[in-house]
């Protein structure tokens, strides 16, 4: 996987972040879903470094960047602090500005990025996820039995850390392989890298933090947001599976136009690893999105 693209550690505010960087072009910015590490990105990168300089990233807490310990505020990792790695990360290589594709957790990383950094931001692709705080907001019987993690991560420590600590590959498996696809989706060399991944010292804590984060500091940086009427300025193109629990819950395309300028998107077949199911389908929209 990502043949051609050279390793990198960036040292940032907190943390140092993980990426591989490869192709060239414009430049755009990959990053990653729940449970997983740059690493799914591996079946479009090949042919987006065709056309762009690829960094593909990963989150703090995840896959081969560090793990912030834990705080009070769960302020080290809030979207705002993710948000902030991915800026210094291209500011490092160069890139003033950028176009981000991001997916899951990445993805709402990416939607942190546009609104606290909206120079550095040119276009933005986001795969299955709504807002984050309309969701929470709307949060309905059939989408709390669809997402439990979300309502399991968030309880106090040691809690999840000992449930998921004492075999995170068997949860890593439950929760990619109960989706739609099931892990027959994973190539192996792809699974048994967010495998190892996640059984690195400290990856349970960081994932129960990004999403305590999630349901705490990150809502009231939303909030503070719409009550100053804040909202992505750039274009914004947003696809989620036709067989995912978002689509099914929420209006998507709704949610987003009450918190972007320009939205476009649509429903795609397939389950909610969109880079992993259908490729091909993902690149015509990033080729397409991207063609200006």
């Amino acid at each position: 996987m990502f043949e051609g693209f050279e390793s990198r550690r960036f040292a940032v505010e907190g943390a140092e972040i993980h990426a591989r960087v490869g192709g060239q072009g414009a430049p755009l910015l990959l990053l990653h879903g729940h449970p997983q590490t740059h690493a799914m990105w591996h079946r479009v990168v090949p042919q987006l470094a065709q056309r762009f300089r690829v960094v593909a990233m990963d989150l703090r807490g995840y896959g081969d960047s560090s793990r912030p310990a834990p705080d009070d505020t769960h302020a080290m990792h809030a979207k705002r602090a993710m948000a902030r790695d991915a800026a210094g990360v291209m500011a490092q290589l160069g890139h003033a500005r950028f176009a981000v594709c991001a997916h899951d957790r990445g993805a709402r990383v990416a939607h942190r990025l546009a609104l606290d950094h909206p120079d550095v931001v040119s276009r933005l692709l986001l795969l299955d996820i709504a807002p984050t705080l309309a969701m929470y907001e709307g949060t309905t019987d059939a989408f709390a039995r669809a997402y439990w993690h979300w309502f399991t991560l968030i309880q106090p420590a040691p809690l999840p850390e000992r449930m998921i600590g004492h075999d995170p590959v068997f949860y890593l498996r439950s929760v990619m392989g109960r989706r739609h696809a099931g892990l027959a989706a994973f190539d192996p060399a792809a699974l048994a890298e967010y495998e190892r991944c996640i059984a690195l010292p400290g990856s349970v804590a960081s994932i129960c933090e990004d999403y305590r984060a999630s349901a705490t500091i990150d809502l009231d940086h939303d909030r503070a947001d719409r009550a100053a009427g804040r909202r992505v300025e750039v274009p914004l193109r947003v696809l989620w599976a036709e067989h995912g629990a978002v689509g099914r819950c929420f209006d998507v395309l709704a949610l987003w136009r009450a918190a972007a300028r320009e939205v476009s998107g649509r429903a795609v077949p397939c389950g909610h690893y969109i880079a992993e199911e259908l490729p091909e389908l993902l690149l015509a929209e990033i080729n397409d999105f991207l063609k200006d």
